[in-house]
């Protein structure tokens, strides 16, 4: 039997949801928040709400609400009553939600942050988007390739500050290899591997119906997806181990390591996606492991007539690793990047970084650091806000960032080859593909 929609405010009816997530808002002025209609102040603090309260969002909420001088934790929401209490305790000024449909009610909220789990994101973000907020949301983007490419195009329409929950990116170590890879010290670079330790999937869907804990507001908790009865398999923590919530360990880490190929040789969007090895596609969960082969096109470079060659990038997850690591580097490097040059290659991880032969590059002196420190992945957006600057996760960059990732779900799922036409979001004469790349959602959502 499903859960009431929610249990201290009357649910939303689908015209009321469409109404209050369309730029037809906007126009009646419902919900506009003070600093979108001001182009932003120096001077003026952030109310902020954040969607998602425990767990990762709890990091997400104390890193925000750490900048004191710029930011107002002025709502919280969540669907579990619990989380949303002991929140409340820490922040008692703010109001506080259970449905962030509510929590966009507010009008004096400035930016959202979003932290739930990734079947969630994308409605949450493009409702945020249409009411004029500024949005940060954990990553991926999204749980789907459709739904990514909406919420990049809503953020250039209505020209809000955004960033990817890519904390990673924002380490020094990150800008380190940037700059080594872009000094050419490595020559020209058409391979690169990555790979994670992380186990996710590999699950039947459970059979039994225990009840929905005291507290979780189940129906809301599913959000957009078709209707099933709770079970502790997949809420609070164990929902990346299902398509229906979220894409395993290539969408869950595949932005984290794949960012940093993407960053330093100016990746966008596969020309093709090709599974090379995995288990057996269950319908239900995400693979164990995987290795998927992406090719990606020439880049042109800032020079005039200069380009960067082709790209082929191989993902690994589950245990699986390039065979080009020696025993070494494969017992140190659980989870890491290579890139392969003509010159020598490149081993990395969130935190070190090593020049391959190390006798070639034994005298090596690196560049001087050309890409500033960061000032801190949260602080970037904040002050960003503030000052109409710009913020190094986007989601422009981390849109077609998570397409990449999310198509090797697509082609394992497929078991074939994807040739991919970005601009039409569409693979090529392989109709089966459109299925795994839309949204499909449950009566009165839609984005």
């Amino acid at each position: 039997m499903k859960t009431p929609s929610t249990k201290t405010l009357p649910p939303l009816t689908r015209r009321q949801f469409l109404l209050q997530t369309s730029g037809v808002a906007a126009g009646l002025g419902w919900a506009i928040p003070r600093l979108a209609l001001a182009q932003g102040s120096a001077n003026a603090k952030l109310n902020i709400g954040f969607v998602g309260v425990a767990n990762r969002a709890a990091a997400n909420l104390a890193e925000v609400a750490k900048e004191t001088a710029s930011v107002n934790v002025a709502a919280l929401c969540d669907v579990d009553e619990n989380y949303l209490a002991h929140a409340k305790q820490q922040y008692p000024r703010a109001r506080t939600y259970h449905d962030f449909r509510r929590l966009l009610e507010q009008k004096d909220l400035d930016a959202v942050v979003i932290s739930t789990p990734d079947h969630t994101h994308a409605v949450a973000a493009s409702a945020a988007l249409r009411t004029g907020r500024h949005v940060y949301c954990e990553k991926p983007l999204t749980r789907t390739v459709s739904e990514s490419r909406v919420v990049a195009n809503l953020t250039r329409e209505h020209r809000r500050v955004t960033q990817l929950g890519t904390q990673i990116h924002a380490g020094n170590n990150y800008r380190r290899v940037v700059e080594l890879v872009q000094s050419q010290i490595l020559g020209p670079i058409r391979e690169v591997h990555v790979w994670v330790g992380a186990v996710y999937g590999g699950m039947d869907r459970p059979k039994d119906t225990p009840p929905v804990p005291p507290g979780l507001d189940w129906d809301l908790w599913l959000g957009p997806v078709e209707y099933r009865p709770y079970h502790p398999e997949y809420a609070p923590f164990k929902w990346r181990n299902w398509w229906a919530f979220g894409g395993g360990s290539i969408a869950d880490f595949g932005c984290h390591f794949m960012d940093l190929p993407h960053w330093a040789l100016s990746l966008r969007h596969p020309t093709s996606v090709e599974p090379v090895d995995g288990p057996p596609v269950h319908p239900e969960s995400t693979p164990p492991w995987l290795i998927v082969r992406y090719q990606y096109p020439a880049r042109p470079l800032a020079r005039a007539g200069e380009s960067l060659p082709p790209v082929t990038l191989t993902w690994y997850h589950g245990g699986r690793k390039p065979s080009l690591l020696d025993e070494e580097q494969a017992k140190y490097f659980g989870s890491g990047v290579l890139f392969v040059g003509e010159k020598g290659s490149l081993l990395a991880d969130y935190t070190r970084r090593q020049l391959l032969p190390e006798a070639r590059f034994a005298d090596f002196a690196p560049p001087a650091p050309s890409i500033p420190n960061s000032i801190g992945h949260h602080k970037e957006w904040i002050e960003a806000i503030q000052s109409g600057g710009p913020t190094t996760c986007n989601f422009d960059y981390s849109g077609a960032l998570t397409e990449a990732a999310l198509l090797g779900n697509v082609a394992y799922r497929l078991g074939q080859k994807i040739v991919w036409d970005a601009p039409r979001l569409h693979a090529v004469a392989l109709p089966a593909a459109q299925e795994l790349i839309q949204h499909r959602y449950r009566p009165g959502w839609q984005l």
